[in-house]
């Protein structure tokens, strides 16, 4: 059974420590591994063992986690000399939480399969504060048998484990839950220069912004359909999403009405009236030639 496997952990850092911590009542056991006695200290006092290297770690553990910096880290804690792949039994899974190139991800899984060792891309969604609560997202790439393995001990610090497909979709995943991370904290720098050459106080903006999407979700709130094409005539979403296009396009023109008037650039609204129709599929061109 899963809750029976031996758990390892390598990479004890910002998010990997609080990550590790949550297993630490596992059932299989724990144990760790950090070039930084300091961070494998506290884990060991609160009852996990200590490896010095990622192969002792594998000649412990049947689902090993890795929660170092990059690609090149990645590939040294697999397949290099102290690496998984010396010491690891077949059957093992080696769980990839650092986010890598989905290219990297396929090939470390083909080198670990010629040893009957499975490798998944989990990466992880939700931040230290996440990790510490226990509350982060991870996305899993890797074969049906290896999801099962993992999902358990994943549950320890995570409360969404999902499976997204064949090694190098959990990376895919994240980089495109990413892509809109960074371009909303754009779009946020955009909305302070308008605030603040309107002389807003932009600190109160903030709370407004935190406070307003904490009940309606943000940007995820539109994530609802299972495809990007245009919206069929009385398809359900036609229109909520219409609703939703309408009101955007309004608010997005006044806004750009202000910057105008203020003398600030505001591309990103400028772009998103061109495209929000078309991204919701909703594009109104469709709705004049209907």
């Amino acid at each position: 059974m899963s809750s029976e496997l031996p758990v390892g952990f390598i990479g004890l850092g910002n998010m990997g420590a609080p990550m590790a911590k949550s297993l630490l009542a596992w059932p299989g056991g724990l144990t760790v591994c950090d070039m930084r006695p300091d961070a494998v200290q506290p884990l060991t006092e609160a009852g996990a063992v200590s490896a010095v290297s990622a192969a002792e770690i594998a000649e412990k553990a049947a689902v090993i986690s890795v929660t170092v910096l990059d690609d090149a880290q990645v590939r040294a804690v697999v397949t290099g000399p102290e690496g998984v792949l010396r010491t690891a039994a077949p059957g093992t899974v080696i769980a990839v939480h650092s986010t890598i190139s989905d290219r990297t991800a396929e090939e470390l899984a083909g080198e670990c399969a010629e040893y009957g060792v499975e490798l998944v891309d989990a990466p992880i969604s939700g931040g230290a504060a996440g990790a510490t609560l226990g509350k982060l997202a991870v996305m899993v790439g890797g074969s049906d048998t290896a999801f099962e393995r993992v999902r358990g001990p994943f549950g320890c610090f995570a409360d969404l484990v999902v499976h997204a497909g064949p090694v190098g979709a959990g990376t895919r995943m994240k980089l495109a839950r990413n892509l809109l991370h960074f371009i909303a904290f754009t779009a946020a720098t955009e909305a302070q220069r308008l605030a603040e050459a309107a002389d807003l106080d932009i600190t109160v903006l903030g709370n407004v912004v935190r406070h307003s999407d904490a009940v309606t979700g943000g940007p995820g709130a539109i994530m609802l359909r299972d495809r990007t094409a245009p919206i069929e005539p009385n398809d359900f979403w036609l229109p909520i999403l219409s609703h939703v296009r309408d009101l955007g396009e309004k608010d997005l023109s006044l806004a750009l009405d202000l910057g105008a008037r203020l003398g600030v650039e505001l591309p990103l609204a400028e772009l998103a009236l061109d495209r929000l129709g078309s991204g919701l599929g909703v594009p109104k061109e469709r709705e004049s030639n209907e």
